[in-house]
């Protein structure tokens, strides 16, 4: 058996449970005999400058608590990270030891399907838009070097797709969906109003119309006069002037709100990173 962990590089820099890991990797008992950890790392994490992110100049800096060896190497070049790969493989084989692989790449599209990157890192996907993709790049190295055809290339991604395709169809037979075998309480009543502890009842905490809609229209204003937004942005804003008039709220307004609120009594709101900054969530 061996085990392999995929990272992704603000996880494996931030997440107290990848250093605990590594603390725990050499112990008897509880040793993997070496773990090889692959951190995909696309130097933005969710939304953030790794400046804004980390301490160290690598993600990986982590791994030096037990001195692991740690590979960088270009995810662009297939054939290297191959190499590397193997290397990590037989290190492991032989040491019993953990390894690192940090794949220095790119995230070419957002971080989801509501996620415009260009909101908070114009400068980077100007240059990621430009790349070749890694596909493309090495197809074209193969055919130009006679090892594959352009059919055989072309008949692999056909094949592919083709893969995806029928699963994709397949799961649409999936009829029935058991919401009830992912939510298991050991606790009837724990949910309703009748099993809830008095002590747990909260003080009101409301405040009035009027107060919502200022911070609603401050929300969805600029504070710069001829200050030029990113058109996405201004869109947002936009929607968001038009739901504090309709007197409506989704997530985002809703945090702002609460966020709003909370400076208006004077309390200092610390927001960590762009992700919070741009209301990701």
């Amino acid at each position: 058996v061996m085990s392999i962990l995929l990272h992704g590089d603000a996880a494996f820099a931030g997440q107290g449970v990848v250093y605990e890991t590594f603390h725990l990797s050499d112990l008897p008992s509880y040793t993997t005999n070496g773990t090889i950890h692959v951190v995909v790392n696309n130097q933005i994490g969710f939304t953030t400058d790794p400046r804004m992110a980390r301490s160290s100049p690598y993600p990986t800096d982590v791994a030096r608590v037990v001195n692991a060896p740690i590979f960088h190497v270009n995810a662009d070049d297939p054939e290297a990270v191959m190499y590397v790969c193997s290397v990590a493989a037989e290190w492991r084989n032989t040491f019993n030891k953990d390894v690192v692989v940090d794949l220095v790449c790119y995230r070419r599209r957002g971080h989801n399907e509501m996620d415009e990157p260009m909101f908070t890192q114009p400068l980077m996907y100007k240059q990621i838009h430009k790349q070749v993709p890694v596909l493309k790049k090495y197809a074209d190295k193969l055919i130009a070097d006679g090892t594959v055809t352009l059919q055989e290339f072309e008949e692999e991604i056909a094949k592919y797709d083709r893969i995806c395709e029928e699963a994709y169809t397949r799961s649409k037979d999936n009829k029935i969906l058991h919401i009830k075998h992912w939510l298991d309480s050991p606790w009837p009543g724990f949910f309703n109003v009748d099993g809830e502890p008095k002590s747990m009842s909260c003080p009101p905490t409301g405040i009035s119309e009027e107060m919502l809609t200022h911070i609603g229209n401050v929300a969805s204003s600029v504070p710069v006069e001829d200050f030029k937004i990113h058109s996405g942005l201004s869109r947002i804003l936009k929607a968001r002037s038009e739901m504090t008039k309709n007197r409506v709220v989704d997530w985002a307004l809703a945090e702002y709100m609460a966020f709003g609120s909370v400076l208006k009594e004077g309390i200092h709101v610390r927001l960590s990173g762009q992700d919070v900054e741009r209301g990701t969530f």
